[in-house]
């Protein structure tokens, strides 16, 4: 029974595997194995030494901390692939004499890390189709923020929005793992067509002159945002040739609407995606003051009032009074 068991393919493969792995663990403790150690660790560590005197020199040199930011990256990703290039062909012997072993362990660590695996994809795709690029304000996976790192596993946002109105940073920083681009939706606030439609709701009462408020946003947003509508034009002249993107109209424009409290009137422009804020402040600030000159307009805000149809309503609408006989009498 043990010598039939012995002489089956499958006993054999297990037999040379086990020989390999024995062989490989005995060639810990031998001098040509400690060599090629200290050697590998001297080359990586040579050039750990080199790049950091390379980023102290351009760092005295260079102010522009984006440029900086390249320089390490670039170096670090460098420093990665000569240690490849110098350090693989001293242990390429013993990568040949532990293949079948290797490769089971590497089917293995596949399987255990396919979430890293997926993150490094992530970083390959995000480097080759450029969904974003460092600078790029982007929401994805239910967070805002402007990129501020791209690592092989992750990447970094400085988060906007949250508790903070109108877009403004949080100062946290949130690492979002690469593999989400490739399962949550992503909105890109920059590239591409890098303006945003804002939209401003002031509303005022109904015994107002809601035609002269109307005049007076418009008058007020074009002052604004002078110049952006011609901006966005020129951009996207160039974005259509990427994007399918059309717009009949990139001027501001105001809505009329009525609600329950007044006219409501919608301010609708354009602005860039990082002053959305300032924008609304400049103007509200103005219209404020504008309002305030002119007797005529009143800002609306929740209210409840009674309407007595039988006085106040148009003659030819009006309804008589609950219970009234005497028909002569309004």
């Amino acid at each position: 029974m043990h010598t039939l068991l012995a002489q089956s393919p499958l006993a054999q493969a297990a037999d040379s595997v086990l020989a390999r792995e024995e062989s490989f663990f005995r060639a810990f403790g031998t001098p040509e194995f400690l060599t090629k150690v200290l050697v590998s660790a001297g080359v990586v560590i040579a050039l750990v030494v080199i790049r950091r005197l390379v980023i102290r020199l351009v760092d005295a040199r260079i102010e522009n901390s984006t440029t900086l930011y390249w320089w390490s990256k670039a170096s670090g990703y460098a420093v990665f692939a000569v240690s490849l290039l110098f350090v693989v062909p001293i242990w390429v012997t013993e990568f040949r004499s532990i293949g079948t072993f290797l490769g089971l362990l590497t089917a293995g660590l596949a399987i255990a890390l396919k979430d890293l695996v997926a993150d490094l994809a992530g970083w390959v795709f995000i480097l080759w189709r450029k969904p974003f690029e460092l600078g790029d304000r982007i929401e994805i996976a239910g967070r805002a923020g402007d990129v501020v790192d791209i690592r092989l596993f992750a990447f970094t946002i400085m988060e906007i929005g949250n508790w903070v109105d109108a877009d403004q940073s949080t100062g946290r920083m949130i690492h979002v793992p690469n593999a989400k681009v490739f399962t949550d939706s992503l909105g890109n606030y920059t590239s591409g067509f890098p303006f945003l439609w804002n939209e401003l709701g002031v509303m005022v009462t109904f015994e107002s002159d809601w035609r002269a408020a109307k005049q007076i946003l418009k008058e007020i947003v074009e002052e604004v945002t002078e110049g952006i509508p011609q901006r966005a034009e020129r951009t996207l002249r160039t974005t259509s040739r990427r994007f399918l993107i059309h717009y009949s109209k990139l001027t501001p424009i105001v809505y009329t609407n009525v609600k329950d409290s007044g006219v409501m009137l919608s301010v609708r422009y354009l602005c860039d995606p990082r002053a959305r804020r300032g924008t609304a402040e400049g103007i509200w600030e103005r219209i404020l003051d504008r309002f305030a000159e002119n007797d005529a307009i009143d800002l609306a805000y929740p209210t409840q009032r009674v309407f007595l149809n039988p006085i106040e309503g148009q003659e030819g609408a009006r309804s008589e009074w609950p219970g009234a006989t005497d028909r002569s009498h309004p």
